[in-house]
């Protein structure tokens, strides 16, 4: 949760070339991480984005 009550279960991560990753934003949707990952995607070089859903308990 965020500090305005809203839940965010949904991350974007950039993976670069040398393996490590980095947090880019949370989402509420999957559809909404989905297109930021795939927009973010289209213009890196070498960087790969995935979505990932954080589990509540460890959020």
């Amino acid at each position: 949760m965020t500090d305005s009550g809203a839940v965010l279960p949904w991350l974007v991560i950039r993976e670069d070339d040398n393996g490590n990753r980095y947090r880019v934003g949370r989402y509420a949707t999957r559809t909404e991480a989905e297109q930021v990952a795939d927009r973010l995607g289209a213009r890196a070089h070498e960087r790969l984005y995935v979505v990932e859903r954080v589990d509540r308990a460890t959020a």
